[in-house]
């Protein structure tokens, strides 16, 4: 992975496109190849992210640079923003893969200034205009030898810096230079609560949880009707109850249990009779109703 500043994949960038065995011997060309060196992203970084989309190219970028905590730091977030828009930028622009590790190592050095070297705004000027005096057309006809971009090109590289890095220079100063107070966002306090004397949890308090949660879950159960027997079981009989119980005793004291079930048969005999005697009269009235039908089919 490539790392600001670093030679990707621990080589040096080999020579330029368009360079013959001629112009490698030449000094001023050795001199004009090391204009942005070493370059900020290899051949094959800038061949992956072209067949990326938006979200793609932000994540490999995201990847390159190392950048772990993009959600919560925000100077992360800028320059991962500042670097994906000038590559979004030079793809918008057509430019060869070339172009592409020459434009992209220009971004990086021009940033790479104000934050290591805290190089002014018009010294980082005088720098651009230095740069592209050696990889623009001005070459071209100093020297009557090949750049890498030509006059449209160069003016609109020229153009995007400033709109993009110049224009808020004092806010990416501010971003490298200043310390930042950090934030609190919560705080953990400690909060006692006096415990009520009728049970074991307090009442809930206006700011805390609702009264049904603390019903349902919290709040000792009700006492039952069992449990209140067994504790009045526990506690004694009281005045009335042996009252009560006396006159039920009183009630059944002069029968034996013979005398209950020959009461009991009476009872039932006299219910059954009654049923036996309804069940008859109903039978000789349907048996006189069939006789009828029957005399009246054999006179026909």
């Amino acid at each position: 992975m490539a790392t600001l500043g670093s030679t990707v994949g621990g080589t040096t960038p080999g020579p330029l496109a368009g360079t013959s065995p001629e112009s490698e011997k030449d000094p001023e060309f050795q001199e004009h190849d090391k204009i942005l060196s070493p370059d900020f992203l290899s051949v094959a970084q800038i061949s992956e992210m072209l067949a990326e989309d938006i979200d793609g190219v932000q994540q490999k970028f995201a990847t390159f640079l190392n950048f772990k905590n993009l959600k919560s730091c925000l100077k992360e977030a800028i320059l991962l923003d500042y670097y994906v828009s000038g590559f979004l930028w030079a793809r918008d622009m057509d430019f060869s893969v070339m172009q592409y590790s020459k434009f992209m190592t220009l971004l990086h050095t021009s940033l790479h200034n104000l934050k290591a070297l805290h190089m002014s705004l018009k010294d980082s000027l005088q720098w651009l205009g230095e740069v592209m005096a050696e990889i623009g057309p001005a070459h071209v006809q100093k020297h009557g030898k090949w750049s890498i971009f030509d006059i449209k090109q160069a003016n609109a590289i020229t153009d995007y810096l400033k709109i993009s890095l110049f224009q808020h220079y004092k806010l990416y100063e501010f971003l490298f230079y200043s310390t930042r107070e950090e934030i609190v966002i919560g705080t953990e306090q400690m909060v006692e609560v006096v415990k009520s004397s009728g049970g074991l949890f307090p009442n809930p308090l206006e700011e805390g949880i609702s009264f049904d949660i603390y019903s349902t879950f919290i709040e000792p159960p009700p006492i039952l009707d069992t449990e209140m027997k067994r504790l009045d079981q526990e506690q004694g009989p009281t005045e009335s109850q042996p009252a009560a119980s006396t006159s039920e005793s009183d009630v059944l004291a002069g029968f034996t249990i013979e005398d209950i079930k020959s009461v009991l048969a009476q009872v039932t005999d006299d219910i059954l009779i009654g049923i036996q005697a309804e069940i008859n009269e109903k039978l000789q009235t349907q048996e006189e109703a069939f006789n009828a039908r029957i005399e009246k089919l054999k006179k026909a």
